[in-house]
């Protein structure tokens, strides 16, 4: 799993660099995740907008990443496609997780 990972004023950018995250790559996504997100700013915003499908796996690997920050940190997901969209949606993950068009309305939002 391909992660790049900046730090840009008040959060965190963590894009992820592949067309998929499903189950062949979820336990590798947790543990790159885990690594790009051990220190830094409390927003942690995960770029999906290369993410063409999630399945099952994937998503309770994102579950993870957030379960995974110290309580005080927040992961907000940016840039989903629509058939993402749709898998957080169906799952009713957008209750649990802010999601954002683009990764400018997730940067935005931390100016208020």
């Amino acid at each position: 799993m391909s992660l790049t990972s900046t730090v840009t004023g008040n959060a965190r950018i963590v894009t992820v660099n592949a067309k998929r995250i499903d189950a062949a790559m979820a336990i590798q996504f947790k543990e790159d995740m885990r690594a790009e997100t051990e220190q830094g700013p409390d927003r942690v915003i995960l770029d999906l907008s290369s993410v063409a499908f999630i399945d099952s796996s994937g998503l309770g690997a994102i579950v993870a990443a957030m379960k995974q920050l110290d309580e005080h940190r927040q992961l907000d997901l940016a840039g989903l496609t629509p058939m993402v969209e749709k898998v957080f949606r169906l799952t009713r993950m957008d209750t649990v997780f802010n999601l954002f068009a683009s990764l400018e309305d997730a940067e935005a939002a931390i100016l208020g």
